[in-house]
């Protein structure tokens, strides 16, 4: 959430750096209603200093004997003016919390304004593989080699869902396995955390309430019982491990990671070369979360950037990292980075990691902050989180970079231990 303070003694700065995300705002009713808040706590705040003057005097008035039933009378149209404008107060406060709950984070200063045409690439690891064979497709490889079975995860959970089999499931399992191990070597604490969550974590997240409807929801007994719904990302549970708590800035960094599966709607069609595992509504992932101090929030991005591109020239493969626009990068986050695989038969590369900055975005939203030594003044905390990494591009990318003439495909060196096998071949029918 946007500094309120910010907004009230900077509007135009504010308006300005959303208007790199193409978000056109407009503060007008905004500062109406901060202005109408003071002057109704003003108001409210001059009645209870009356009524507290009044009251301790009508005792010492009781004793000598004195007619207080004006002040009575008084005092009792006193609370009911005070009730009125507390009510009043709190319904502009809403207005205002809605208001400023729905805007999206600021982007970073050195984060260029517009769409995904304006990302830039700021490297490219490795060569694009150079086939002397008419090269497959991954749904055509992964369906040979017996590692997907898209028919029947269709039969059991509808279009977008998919059944890992045989060999495709030790390396989808050895992909989780390798990323797991490398975090907790790097010193991040394994979390694994529950997969439904209640609606503060999205709010907290800044996926609520803007984009509730993108997730899915859980049907409740009790009507008016708050939502609950089954994570999009481990983030959305990891950045809400210490909500409205004090933490010691002793204590910071803190690293953590998690393995979930993600579960999205991922509203409209999909397009014809997103078939297979490119886009579905349920994929693994482990993710790289930090709480940092604001002053080294801009170097933990820096590394967990690279843990994530380890990950990834780790398994041998191409990639490239493109630094995203303002209105490409997520609501919540003020600079992301992607890092993004080659996948040779749709001839583009697709995100397999964002790692983001979001500032004290989310730290605001859930009231996270910390408190240095010797001091009794608390600060809002920094959030980071990397994808560390979703799996379900990453087998693309596998079978079609590694896969030779015979339709076989290369295990890349870092799963074989759990893989296994060297090559997969294809299956016997």
């Amino acid at each position: 959430m946007i500094d309120i303070n910010e907004i009230r003694n900077n509007p135009e700065r504010i308006k300005k750096a959303l208007a790199k995300r193409l978000v056109e705002v407009d503060f007008t009713e905004f500062l109406e209603w901060d202005q109408k808040r003071r002057t109704l706590i003003a108001e409210s705040e001059a009645l209870k200093a009356r009524k507290n003057k009044v009251s301790s005097e009508i005792p010492f008035l009781k004793k000598e004997g004195k007619d207080v039933t004006a002040l009575l009378s008084e005092m009792k149209e006193i609370s009911e003016k005070v009730k009125n404008l507390e009510d009043e107060l709190k319904a502009v406060e809403d207005e205002i919390f809605r208001f400023v709950a729905g805007l999206p984070n600021l982007p970073a200063d050195d984060v260029v304004a517009g769409g995904k045409e304006n990302n830039q690439v700021v490297k490219v690891y490795g060569e694009k593989p150079q086939f002397s064979f008419t090269p497959k497709n991954h749904v055509d490889l992964v369906t040979s080699l017996g590692l997907i079975d898209y028919e029947r995860g269709v039969k059991l959970g509808g279009n977008g869902f998919w059944l890992y089999t045989g060999d495709g499931a030790l390396l989808e399992w050895a992909l989780l396995n390798y990323f797991i191990q490398e975090h907790v070597k790097d010193g991040y604490q394994f979390i694994l955390p529950p997969h439904i969550l209640n609606y503060q974590c999205g709010f907290t997240a800044g996926q609520f309430p803007k984009f509730a409807e993108d997730v899915f929801r859980l049907e409740t007994s009790e009507v008016n019982e708050r939502m609950q719904f089954i994570l999009p990302t481990a983030e959305t549970a990891l950045v809400n491990l210490h909500r409205d708590e004090i933490l010691k800035a002793e204590d910071l960094p803190k690293k953590y990671f998690a393995y979930t599966p993600c579960y999205r709607k991922e509203a409209g069609s999909y397009r014809a070369e997103e078939r297979g595992m490119i886009r579905g509504h349920q994929f693994n992932k482990v993710e790289m979360f930090q709480y940092t101090l604001p002053e080294e929030s801009e170097k933990a991005l820096e590394e967990l950037v690279e843990k994530a591109e380890r990950l990834v020239a780790g398994l041998g493969l191409h990639y490239r990292v493109s630094k995203l626009a303002a209105q490409d990068c997520s609501a919540s986050m003020g600079k992301t980075y992607d890092i993004e695989v080659w996948i040779p038969s749709m001839n583009d590369y697709k995100e397999v990691s964002s790692c983001s900055n979001a500032y004290d975005y989310q730290a605001r939203r859930g009231n996270i902050r910390f408190k240095r030594k010797d001091s009794k003044k608390t600060e809002f905390v920094h959030t980071l989180n990397a994808s560390g990494l979703a799996t379900s591009r990453l087998l693309p990318a596998i079978v079609e970079q590694f896969q030779q003439e015979d339709g076989s495909v290369i295990v890349p060196e870092v799963l074989r231990q759990w893989v296994g096998k060297e090559v997969l071949v294809p299956v016997k029918k």
